[in-house]
């Protein structure tokens, strides 16, 4: 069984300004003349864990990894007042881009996971000279569809959670948009609304991916500050449609041709459902599509998968 590298601490590290008022927290591990690596983590807001550096080979790789736009040690951290309006895909894609300049990288191995595989294709449709390979993990693409899926449609399969869930939101608003509800709810002036929203959604969060075999709930919902960050981020990004055209991402999927990838699939993953990875891999060429029978959103075997998918790209310019 491969299992991950050593985490080791990074070589180099910083804040990258920009130019509206965000400190972007990027951090390099590994070999500084290895293979360059860009991590982009999940959530929206999620932020980057220490093992996530240990998915790559710290002989081979040039790995960095950083915290997106207000969450994580990005400052500032999108809590109340922090406005918004300058966190959207198109900045994140705007961040990456610079960070690349910033450290010399011609070119990069792209990895994401979940919300990453999102932010990670719309960068790489962006910017494909610029994308060595793409190794992606529990697939999304951003759609109206999936977010549906997630806060509404997954209600069948958890309907006294989803219960729960929906109880924070005003009967005027309960057969509208959850996301846009509880991002108005987050955004609340009374903190002890904040809190209650950022506890139910993040509750849920934790329930929709349950189904896994191995599940625990995740000890970062324990954190006030986290939860807040997280379900903030994750209700604007969703809210707004993950600031993409719908189904933009399998429209532009021609645009990664020559790029090889690797799609990696848990077939446990009831938030974001096989369907998507299919879809995406039929419409990429070049990809490999692995399905993890006994993985969900993560979970058994996945961490695995996602190491051995980087590994093959060890050497490569």
């Amino acid at each position: 069984m491969t299992e991950r590298y050593p985490s080791l601490e990074p070589y180099e590290f910083g804040m990258l300004p920009t130019s509206d008022g965000h400190d972007v927290y990027w951090e390099a591990v590994g070999n500084p003349e290895g293979t360059p690596a860009v991590y982009l983590h999940g959530g929206p807001g999620s932020g980057c864990t220490h093992g996530a550096r240990s998915n790559f080979d710290p002989n081979a790789y040039r790995a960095v990894l950083f915290d997106q736009r207000g969450c994580g040690r990005s400052r500032p951290l999108a809590d109340v007042p922090v406005d918004l309006t300058k966190n959207t895909t198109a900045h994140l894609i705007e961040d990456i881009e610079r960070l690349r300049a910033h450290l010399g990288i011609e070119r990069w191995v792209v990895v994401g996971v979940s919300w990453g595989v999102t932010l990670g294709l719309a960068y790489a449709q962006r910017h494909p000279e610029r994308v060595v390979a793409m190794v992606l993990g529990a697939v999304t693409a951003g759609t109206r569809r999936e977010i549906e899926w997630i806060t509404r449609d997954m209600g069948r399969v958890f309907p006294r959670e989803w219960e729960r869930f929906l109880s924070v939101v005003p009967d005027a608003e309960q057969r509208g948009d959850l996301c846009a509800a509880y991002a108005r709810l987050l955004a609340d002036p009374d903190p002890q609304v904040r809190r209650r929203a950022a506890l139910q959604w993040c509750a849920w969060e934790d329930t929709h991916v349950s189904l896994m075999p191995g599940w625990e709930p995740d000890p970062r919902y324990d954190d006030e500050t986290f939860r807040l960050t997280f379900a903030r981020l994750v209700t604007h990004y969703w809210s707004n449609g993950c600031f993409l055209m719908d189904e933009s991402i399998s429209q532009n999927m021609h645009r990664l041709n020559g790029i090889p990838g690797v799609l990696i699939q848990g077939r446990h993953d009831v938030s974001s459902p096989l369907e998507t990875a299919w879809q995406l891999h039929e419409q990429w060429p070049d990809s490999e599509l692995i399905v993890l029978d006994d993985a969900g959103h993560g979970g058994d075997g996945f961490v695995e998968a996602l190491v051995r998918a980087i590994d093959r790209f060890r050497g490569q310019r």
